[in-house]
């Protein structure tokens, strides 16, 4: 596993609620505002006999009337196993979206990461991508946190620091060569083809983070480490979700290499919000995605100091490059 995952790093951080294990049904206020970036992570267990439980976002905790929902996520285990998610206004259901890929096990112990979007919660398990949540309520308004059912819950932590805006350039190690060899107010310019120069080389140790926003019906993207004076592609990262393949290659002396495919799990879906970190190894290239490492790719390319140069292009909304 790579540890420099941005979600993992926080998580190590997020404020529990309480030193002892939450007992269900759990209501607790929610001490902050959650803010586009603010992530919640939930650890738990899965009864034997569990036919379902609940992980409520809600506007205050009364009863009667029923508190607003905004966010309702709601695994179940009876019948078919399926993830209900929905909201709550003015004591009736909107309508249901129904997720049939189903992270959960009975005995099993779980991971819940939920990420606060500006338009929508993203939400995984284990590691992996499951699901988007459009908002139907204004995210500002939550301040309740729910959980009922059969369950066991570990831990609660939250991470209310927003990063999802652009930082200022000097804290970025860029500076940008794009067609317009420009950099507006201080900051990059975020548009595609993006090409930004390291302001100091690759080698071991030195770490790019590319945080970004899939593209509704994307079909692929690209990020590159590049030798800026031969032009020579170091390491090639194209992950296609046409066919759900994670392709990595080297470009070299005018030719491609072979392409490496093999990946536990496909870690992209349309829609979703990614942060992919890129960690130079002496022997190789390590990527982690949203938390989870992803693959390793060995060096082709030796001369690592000359590795200067990172581009992006293809089917994403670049949000914030960074280097280290």
């Amino acid at each position: 596993r790579c540890c420099l995952s941005h979600i993992q790093e926080h998580s190590r951080h997020l404020g529990r609620k309480s030193m002892c294990p939450p007992t269900i049904p759990y209501v607790s206020t929610i001490t902050e505002q959650l803010k586009p970036g603010s992530l919640i992570v939930i650890r738990g267990h899965v009864p034997k006999d569990s036919e379902r439980f609940q992980v409520d976002f809600q506007h205050g905790n009364s009863l009667k009337p029923r508190a607003d929902v905004a966010f309702h996520f709601n695994p179940r285990f009876k019948r078919s196993n399926c993830i209900v998610c929905n909201t709550l206004t003015n004591e009736k259901w909107g309508w249901e979206e129904i997720t049939h890929d189903m992270p959960f096990r009975k005995e099993k112990s779980f991971e819940i990461v939920i990420m606060v979007l500006k338009n929508k919660f993203q939400v995984a398990v284990n590691g992996k991508h499951i699901l988007l949540y459009a908002h139907r309520i204004n995210p500002e308004k939550i301040d309740t946190l729910g959980i009922y059912g059969k369950v066991n819950i570990h831990s609660i932590g939250f991470r209310f620091s927003s990063d999802l805006q652009s930082m200022e350039t000097s804290t970025l190690g860029l500076t940008q060569i794009s067609k317009e060899n420009i950099q507006k107010s201080g900051k990059l310019h975020l548009s595609l083809p993006f090409e930004a120069r390291l302001n100091a080389s690759m080698g071991p140790g030195r770490t790019v983070v590319v945080k970004g926003e899939v593209n509704t019906n994307a079909k692929s993207f690209n990020v590159d480490l590049v030798a800026g004076r031969s032009r020579d592609i170091a390491l090639h990262l194209n992950p296609r979700l046409n066919v759900k393949a994670f392709v990595r290659n080297s470009f070299l002396q005018d030719a491609w290499g072979e392409e490496e495919r093999n990946i536990t799990c496909f870690p992209f879906s349309s829609g979703m919000y990614f942060e992919m970190i890129i960690y130079c190894d002496v022997r190789e290239f390590k990527v982690a995605v949203n938390g989870v490492h992803s693959l390793e790719y060995k060096h082709r390319f030796k001369d690592l100091s000359s590795i200067d140069t990172l581009a992006v292009d293809g089917d994403i909304r670049l949000l914030d490059v960074r280097s280290w």
